[in-house]
């Protein structure tokens, strides 16, 4: 396990398997999938950053790495994936081995380019779409968390603002002497071309015909789109006049409210504005969408918001239409490169379901909480703005690419990414998630986003001892070009190697390079996926059918003798992720709605195998006065009357007192100076809570309860019972 976290450290990726099956039977046999877990823009303290472009293969357009053969004397160089002989060009003249360039050495299998010529800093634009058809009470929550965010936004950003219920209003914040709106019908689509005409962008010159922006002058752009340093006065403005969407709600009748075309709106005026810059969508969404394109129920009250009953039922008589117009809106945002972030505050369902495709494939954020006055919201929205090492490093514009050995092929990404359709031999005919391409468009990535890359191994045949011992490596390399949160564009090249084997007395190498956290992550994104493109699919019966197999295949065991089975420490935990996936809300949908399940899926597809592994199987400690913190187990026996609790599931921190700590803490015992050494129990696991809180985006929910108490939170003492007993 230390080894593969260090691998880990050095490039940001995780392995299922560091030792490769090296036919495609034999990786059949292995049941997890040969895939990687890679962080694409990962921080590293000594991260280096070249200030020239990278050299390539003409062949197969590989940049240059550790892993190249070198021939000094004739200045040439061989690519490790097509053997490629290439010549260095002039700026490498002074190339020996006594003077390698930066990209050779051994340690930067990571490296970071900086081109001169690409030096020149791109803007990145905020565009808040804000839903009125809410409560007073939400409003003002909404309000107060706008406005403390406000002075948070970078110098060099840009900031619009569109709100939206009945109808939709685009507000010309630039025009200064009275506060001025377009408004659009919400029941309609407006295309980019409609938008464009009703906004008079075209008055006084003819519309051209095409062209960089539209032909949209920065006078025109600058009264929609004010920059950050101007917009804190406007924007204030806006906010204290806001009011709640003024149509009247029949009792019978749920708000007006037109995501769809607000959304719309707001996508077609950055596409006019701002094409193939950093550019986000930030909607705030208080209820589900009921009018126009988009909308996941009628007003009329007496129909329920779909279930997964329902779903599967087909009988969910919106849900269709509404994801076919966001998969339109997914690729013309995805063509533009700008990101739908989407911060979902109701107790009802608002539509997360049909709008996932967008958010995922354009790299949002999304976050679901039960009000705007929730802390779960309000300091998950801080967080997206804070700078520095605190900051989430947000970046844009990503293109991500993968070279490969030719016996491997890529079947796809699962995580926030949209398929670039670049034909290539590497893709494989099995697709998963994004596939059938070896480049991906990532709009929006920050230094967390992880995508698993599923790989097949192609070759049939165990090649003979002599080209075994002599190639026995497979290459990797990852390319991820990208918009800096600086605003410079750059290039982070990883490039890796693992060995492969094959045939008889491969087991053992295969058991130690056998990552079983990694593989966890996998194996969970990958049923996730399947659970949503195929119908039948049985999700238990398919994950106990791949627990059965590798165990007959890496377990040692005497046959029709149960008590000597036993499992190298390898795979030893690997059982029991398997346990609690199946019992996962991400595998059962029970008393989960539609917009929860998609919501927990969408989390897990962008996050890294640590915090995977938290989501799958959540992690129990344990405080007391007979012994430092220790991990405990998840089981009902792990609560006790003189024991603190601290479970992390990911989502929800609890920290869960028994009742003689209750007891002691409720008389006051923590604040008398002869007992310090109480209040220093129960200080530990609130610091480590806060620890947790703080590095984890979203932020999750925090719990405090006790034994045999309640509490008005939702939840109660048994939140940690119900998960020991999972």
């Amino acid at each position: 396990m230390a080894e593969f976290m260090e691998l880990e450290a050095q490039d940001g990726v995780r392995m299922t398997w560091n030792v490769v099956p090296g036919t495609k039977e034999e990786a059949g046999n292995c049941v997890v999938p040969v895939s990687a877990i890679y962080t694409p823009i990962k921080p590293f303290p000594n991260m280096l950053v070249l200030p020239y472009a990278p050299l390539r293969c003409r062949n197969c357009s590989s940049v240059l790495n550790p892993f190249c053969v070198m021939d000094f004397a004739a200045k040439i160089w061989i690519c490790p994936f097509c053997f490629h002989r290439s010549h260095f060009p002039a700026h490498y003249a002074s190339v020996s081995e006594e003077n390698l360039p930066a990209e050779l050495f051994p340690q930067y299998t990571t490296i970071e380019y900086k081109s001169p010529r690409e030096a020149a800093c791109l803007q990145s634009v905020f565009m808040f779409v804000i839903d009125t058809s809410i409560i007073e009470e939400e409003m003002a929550f909404l309000k107060s968390a706008l406005s403390q965010v406000i002075g948070l936004f970078p110098d060099n950003s840009l900031v619009g603002l569109i709100t939206f219920g009945t109808l939709v209003h685009l507000h010309e914040i630039g025009f200064s002497t009275a506060p001025k709106t377009y408004v659009f019908k919400g029941s309609k689509d407006v295309s980019k071309g409609q938008l464009l005409e009703q906004m008079g962008f075209f008055l006084n010159k003819p519309k051209p015909l095409t062209g960089v922006r539209d032909g949209l002058s920065s006078e025109s752009i600058a009264r929609f789109l004010l920059p950050a340093s101007e917009c804190e006065f406007a924007i204030n403005s806006v906010l204290e006049e806001l009011q709640k969407d003024p149509w009247p709600i029949p009792a019978d009748q749920r708000a007006s409210r037109s995501t769809g075309t607000a959304l719309s709106v707001a996508a077609s005026l950055l596409g006019a504005c701002f094409p193939g810059s950093g550019a986000r969508i930030m909607a705030f969404l208080g209820g589900p969408s009921t009018e126009g394109p988009g909308a996941i129920v009628s007003k009329n009250l007496s129909e329920p918001i779909r279930s997964h009953k329902d779903l599967d039922k087909d009988s969910a008589p919106h849900y269709h239409k509404a994801i076919k117009f966001y998969e339109t809106l997914a690729k013309q945002l995805v063509h533009q490169g700008h990101v739908l972030d989407l911060f979902a505050c109701a107790v009802d369902q608002v539509g997360v379901a049909e709008l996932k495709v967008v958010v995922e494939r354009t790299g949002g954020f999304v976050v679901l909480a039960e009000s705007f006055g929730h802390s779960v919201f309000k300091d998950t929205l801080r967080r997206v703005f804070q700078s520095g090492d605190k900051g989430l490093g947000l970046s844009s514009n990503g293109i991500f690419e993968v070279n490969c050995s030719k016996d491997l092929k890529v079947q796809g990404v699962l995580g926030p990414c949209a398929s670039l359709e670049k034909r290539s031999p590497l893709c494989s005919d099995t697709i998963i998630g994004q596939g059938n391409t070896s480049a991906w468009k990532m709009c929006g990535l920050d230094q967390a986003t992880s995508l698993c890359l599923v790989f097949d191994i192609v070759r049939k045949d165990i090649p003979d001892a002599t080209v075994q011992s002599s190639s026995s490596q497979f290459y990797f390399q990852f390319l991820t070009f990208y918009q800096h949160n600086s605003g410079e564009m750059r290039l982070r090249v990883t490039t890796l190697s693992r060995r492969w084997v094959a045939g008889p007395g491969s087991i053992q190498d295969l058991i130690s390079g056998f990552d079983q956290d990694a593989a966890a992550a996998a194996m969970a994104r990958l049923v996730s996926f399947k659970m949503e493109i195929e119908a039948e699919f049985d999700p238990i019966r398919w994950l106990d059918k791949a627990l059965i197999h590798i165990c007959s295949r890496f377990g040692d065991y005497q046959k029709d003798t149960p008590s000597s089975f036993s499992l190298s420490p390898r795979f030893s935990i690997f059982p029991q992720f398997m346990f609690h996936l199946r019992r996962s809300q991400f595998v059962q949908v029970f008393n989960n709605s539609p917009d929860e399940t998609a919501y927990f899926r969408m989390i897990l597809n962008r996050e890294n195998v640590a915090n995977s592994v938290v989501m799958i199987q959540p992690s129990l400690v344990s405080y007391s006065f007979q012994s430092v913190p220790e991990p405990a187990l998840l089981d009902v026996t792990a609560i006790a009357a003189d024991r603190i609790l601290l479970l992390d599931s990911y989502f929800t921190v609890v920290i869960f007192h028994g009742s003689t700590i209750a007891q002691w803490r409720k008389a006051g015992y923590h604040d008398q100076p002869e007992h310090q050494a109480f209040a220093q129990l129960l200080q530990a696991p609130r610091d480590d809570a806060d620890a947790i809180i703080n590095e984890r985006f979203p932020v999750p929910r925090l719990v405090i309860c006790d034994q045999h108490g309640s509490q008005v939170s939702p939840f109660s003492s048994c939140e940690v019972e119900s998960f020991c007993f999972m």
